[in-house]
């Protein structure tokens, strides 16, 4: 047997060798950890953390360390492993033996004990496609979503970076992606994860000395999920090991879809370089619903479930509920239920008495300055410039039907009126409600749009 300072300098020699053939990280992770034990002829038995880690090595780098032992040792070079599971040395493994049954692979997903590594993907089957309703405020990502799911890693929106407040379908949306990928490729490696639960492994695989063996878990999936990435901020060592994994999952042609509440550009608590890798693929945002689209999914909703209520209670609830689809669907299935247990019909008295009882509403009385506000949000216009002084014929019009709608709604005065719009005398508001009942009985499309915004008043401040 060689002397311990031969094997030692046998053994730097070809770290140097395989530093040149492998990047940097690579280097560090999977030869670093490796401890020379004996050097017998041309024989060199090296001890490794464990079999995962000697798993990891035979399918990615035999090549590299047969190659750098023929270099130091000649042509008929041979290595062995020893691989540390439970404190001892096992019998030596050569590097075309096969592992026992018993030979245990940590994974954060499974039982340990299980020889092949085997992952459980996580995704909710319900939600699919079929059930994400494409609207304006949804249609980049959902388009996204589809062509990744018919390609992973294989499409320029990768990473793709989902983000909107909540409620409005991220969660849904990626769910979606992952189910369809699965589908269209039974053999793919696709995990779905929050980033609670991924914090958590990292803190119990730093307490186990098993970071190495969950950074090589991740490494190996085609499809990495990751929700609710905001919650990374200030988590510096999961930051760290999180950006291993994105480089080596990005560099391998995976796909990798993480979900936030906020664009990457304003995640706080979080490194550059986390973020700069984040801006690589596709940020694409869910924002509120129209209207239209309110309705589109309260309706597929009931149709799903077999339901049918009245369409001006649909509207009710679809002006009343803005910002969240989530709350939309469970105010409709609270509706549908208390509507069977009280064995009543279904109505706007009904829907009035569930929508007081399933969200705080803010106070929407019949005022002026609640009418002015909601002709601004219909028509696309801020509150300041139909209080100013402009000119223009779409300002003037907007300011007009303000002033003409809170004289139809509100027992304000004249005085009252001009002075909510910018200090302007009541001469002015008497002229805007002649101005608007004249264009009301000569023009039909004019008509129909004040229609509207009469309707819009008496559904959102209905009590």
């Amino acid at each position: 047997m060689i002397m311990e300072g031969n094997i030692n300098t046998v053994w730097k020699s070809c770290l140097e060798h395989i530093r040149s053939d492998v990047n940097e990280r690579s280097f560090r992770t999977w030869f670093k950890p490796i401890v020379p034990l004996e050097l017998k002829e041309n024989i060199m038995i090296v001890q490794l953390p464990s079999v995962f880690f000697y798993e990891y090595l035979e399918k990615h780098y035999v090549k590299v360390l047969k190659n750098t032992l023929r270099k130091e040792l000649g042509p008929d070079a041979r290595l062995e492993y020893r691989i540390l599971t439970t404190g001892k040395n096992e019998s030596s493994k050569s590097s075309t033996s096969s592992k026992g049954q018993n030979d245990e692979i940590k994974n954060p997903f499974v039982i340990p004990g299980i020889r092949k590594i085997k992952v459980e993907a996580n995704l909710m089957d319900k939600y699919n496609f079929e059930d994400f309703i494409e609207g304006d405020c949804n249609k980049l990502a959902r388009s996204a979503g589809l062509a990744i799911a018919a390609k992973p890693g294989e499409t320029a929106f990768n990473p793709m970076v989902v983000y909107g407040k909540s409620g409005l379908g991220k969660t849904h949306l990626v769910h979606a992606i992952g189910n369809l990928a699965k589908n269209n490729f039974p053999n793919k490696r696709i995990l779905y994860v929050s980033t609670e639960k991924f914090t958590n492994q990292v803190i119990q695989s730093i307490k186990t000395n098993n970071t190495n063996e969950l950074v090589a878990f991740y490494q190996e999936l085609d499809m990495f999920i990751l929700d609710d990435i905001h919650f990374l901020a200030r988590r510096e060592k999961t930051q760290e090991i999180l950006f291993h994994i994105f480089n080596q999952i990005h560099q391998n042609g995976k796909q990798i879809i993480l979900t936030s509440d906020r664009p990457p550009k304003d995640l706080e608590g979080m490194e550059d370089r986390l973020i700069s890798r984040f801006k690589w693929g596709l940020s694409a945002d869910l924002t509120a619903p129209d209207f239209e689209t309110r309705i589109a999914i309260a309706q597929w909703k009931l149709e799903k479930e077999k339901v049918e209520i009245p369409f001006d209670v649909l509207e009710y609830i679809c002006y009343n509920i803005r910002d969240n689809i989530r709350e939309l669907e469970g105010l409709l299935t609270s509706l549908c239920f208390q509507a069977t247990v009280t064995n009543s019909p279904i109505d706007l008295k009904l829907a009035e008495r569930v929508l007081h009882q399933f969200v705080e509403k803010e106070d929407r009385a019949i005022s002026v300055e609640n009418i002015k506000k909601l002709v601004c949000e219909s028509l696309g216009l801020d509150v300041e410039s139909i209080q100013g002084k402009s000119r223009k014929r779409d300002l003037v019009s907007a300011r007009q039907i303000g002033m003409y709608l809170a004289k139809s709604f509100t027992s304000a005065s004249y005085k009252e009126i001009g002075r909510s719009f910018g200090g302007r005398d009541h001469s002015t508001v008497i002229h805007a409600c002649k101005s608007i009942q004249d264009q009301i009985e000569t023009n039909s499309m004019f008509n129909d749009k004040v229609k509207r915004l009469e309707k819009d008043i008496q559904l959102s401040f209905m009590k």
